[in-house]
């Protein structure tokens, strides 16, 4: 039998070489359309009644979260995936999947990313004999994209800070999911970086861009979005300042309990969708291509945000 002899140099050498082969951007990778189709359609079906908190159609959601985080190497944060909301009247959950950073330092750092998962139900006046409101847009968008972005994560890992995947629940009825593990997760004293919200991204905007962000002057957060993406990705929409839209997302108890940047991405911009809250907002009218491209663009976004050696998203406060 051979023996092999290594030097300590060498040894940190080989170790620091696997460190960062495993913290490269994965080269070439897309969402596909497939998944993104499904995952949506499937959401926003008839089958989950509009996804009203407290529901059997939103229970039918979140065990199909949790199906999609247990396959793709997403962990529970607590002793399941399940979050109970302590502010609602009925059982309630927001799911909560981990993903630890391969870092040694920068892994005690979390990055939050999250949608809301719930919508308002049914209807007590439809149209057509209608009442589901599906919720295609609002949010099953926003979750199919968190759980892309799960999916690639979880399966290659290449995340330094650690990653927190959250669909919240009971966002329709005031954001009683978001402030619930906001007020949680500051007890236990998490080391927060930021929080990246996905709202409303199922159809494209006219713009230079491809989605606004909430909040554009309480951060850099967009402004570093578009250098890690390489383009104008996120801009600055006049309206979302107008309807204070900063403060009416899961974004925002986070920004109160940490103080971090905490914003929320979307494409709805009150000219290009008719149908909020309701029957109107069907699978069949989102754009699934454009989904898909955006979900892909924030991918490296997410990785460099993940990554950077320094916090370099801070609180500008104008």
């Amino acid at each position: 039998m051979k023996k092999y002899f290594y030097s300590a140099a060498l040894c940190c050498s080989v170790i620091a070489g696997l460190n960062a082969q495993a913290t490269q951007t994965v080269e070439g990778y897309k969402v596909k359309a497939d998944d993104v189709r499904a995952t949506l359609e499937y959401l926003a079906s008839d089958e989950l009644q509009g996804r009203d908190t407290g529901s059997p159609g939103i229970e039918k959601a979140a065990q199909f979260i949790e199906g999609v985080f247990s396959e793709h190497g997403i962990k529970p944060y607590y002793d399941s995936y399940r979050d109970t909301l302590d502010n609602f009247e009925k059982p309630a959950y927001n799911i909560v999947g981990y993903l630890e950073g391969n870092d040694p330092e920068l892994k005690d750092e979390y990055i939050i990313i999250g949608a809301h998962y719930d919508h308002v139900g049914m209807l007590a006046e439809g149209e057509g004999g209608d009442f589901i409101a599906n919720g295609a847009n609002d949010n099953a968008s926003g979750t199919t994209g968190v759980l892309e972005l799960a999916k690639y994560f979880g399966e290659h890992k290449t995340n330094k800070r650690s990653l927190m995947f959250v669909l919240f629940s009971a966002e329709e009825k005031g954001l009683l999911g978001s402030r619930h593990l906001a007020r949680e997760l500051r007890k236990e004293k998490l080391k927060l970086y930021t929080m990246v919200n996905l709202e409303m991204i199922g159809v494209p905007m006219t713009a230079d861009y491809t989605a606004y962000i909430t909040g554009y002057k309480e951060s850099n957060m967009a402004a570093k979005i578009n250098e890690y993406a390489g383009k104008e990705l996120v801009g600055f929409l006049e309206r979302a300042k107008e309807f204070q839209l900063f403060k009416r997302s899961d974004n925002y108890p986070f920004f109160l309990e940490f103080n971090v940047p905490s914003q929320t991405l979307c494409t709805f911009d009150f000219t290009n969708f008719e149908h909020y809250h309701k029957v109107g907002d069907e699978f069949a009218l989102m754009d699934v291509d454009h989904m898909t491209a955006f979900i892909s663009d924030v991918i490296p976004v997410l990785e460099k945000m993940a990554n950077a050696s320094s916090q370099e998203i801070v609180l500008t406060g104008e």
